[in-house]
């Protein structure tokens, strides 16, 4: 008899156990970046991990190494970029009860786009940090030295909206030039597909609208994202570049074409901004403010 007990016992344990399990997360890295920098994801990586101990996280890597990895975050098309994370996160073993996910800079737009074209496994929570939801019209904070992002920049401005610079130009396709909407609502292969502006893709909102929580974060002094705005979905005025209406004011939120004025008023949608340049973060805020929240 006692050792029947024992046995249900032990079952039990195991099966609480099981259901204790934190839910994993999924990292993306922004430009510039690598799934595995020491100092960045790695980094991330690491803080998370301490702070819930047992917790499976998941670094994305494009390509076969750190070099590939980084290159990749310049040069090749997102679409085929989004399709081959969502395969990954498909056949992982350790991700298949669903997962939380965290997007660095244009990280937060792809995870988006995960978010919106593969369903399962679920994501529950997604969390961007200066992701450009509504693109960029600018990249101000490119160095000389910089040979990636000054290539970068020379062909934006050749033509973003050129078919072979679309298809290469991983920058292109979330470039949005609000003096010609035309343009980019036609052509962008990436962006005003995953912003339902070409035509209304009912799977892409409902699928969105599945979240638990969309936290966006906006570093309120940021220089490489223009407009800054973009991070919480704000952009121009159609026909001009200097007065940006935000989200609320926007046709995608108006028409929900995304299911965002939904989500709103469900209060799935936290707007968060942090003082400070492009992904300045402090340890401290992340855990207590993010980690805390909206992982743990």
């Amino acid at each position: 008899m006692l050792v029947k007990l024992w046995c249900v016992f032990a079952v039990l344990c195991v099966l609480g156990a099981a259901t204790n399990k934190s839910t994993p997360l999924v990292i993306w890295h922004g430009m510039g970046d690598t799934c595995c920098f020491f100092f960045s994801m790695g980094h991330i990586k690491k803080l998370v991990e301490e702070r819930i101990p047992g917790i499976y996280v998941r670094s994305i890597m494009i390509g076969d190494n750190i070099i590939a990895d980084e290159e990749h975050g310049y040069f090749g098309n997102v679409n085929e970029q989004v399709e081959g994370v969502c395969k990954k996160i498909a056949a992982d073993p350790e991700l298949q009860g669903g997962y939380h996910a965290m997007g660095f800079s244009q990280g937060g737009q792809f995870l988006r786009a995960v978010a919106e074209r593969c369903p399962e496994p679920v994501m529950h929570n997604l969390i961007t940090f200066g992701g450009q939801h509504q693109g960029i019209f600018g990249l101000p904070s490119c160095q000389p030295d910089d040979l990636f992002c000054e290539e970068m920049r020379r062909l934006l401005s050749m033509g973003a909206y050129i078919n072979w610079i679309q298809d290469t130009l991983v920058q292109a396709q979330y470039w949005h030039d609000p003096l010609h909407e035309e343009d980019y609502r036609n052509k962008s292969i990436f962006l005003a597909d995953i912003n339902n502006e070409k035509v209304l893709n009912e799977d892409y909102r409902n699928n969105l609208k599945k979240l638990d929580n969309f936290v966006m974060v906006r570093f309120l002094e940021d220089r490489m994202v223009v407009p800054a705005e973009s991070e919480w979905f704000g952009f121009y005025a159609p026909g001009q570049d200097i007065e940006v209406i935000p989200l609320q004011e926007s046709r995608l939120y108006l028409e929900d074409r995304l299911g965002l004025k939904e989500m709103d008023e469900a209060g799935k949608l936290h707007f968060l901004s942090q003082e400070g340049d492009h992904l300045e973060f402090t340890d401290e805020w992340f855990l207590e403010e993010i980690v805390d929240k909206f992982v743990a």
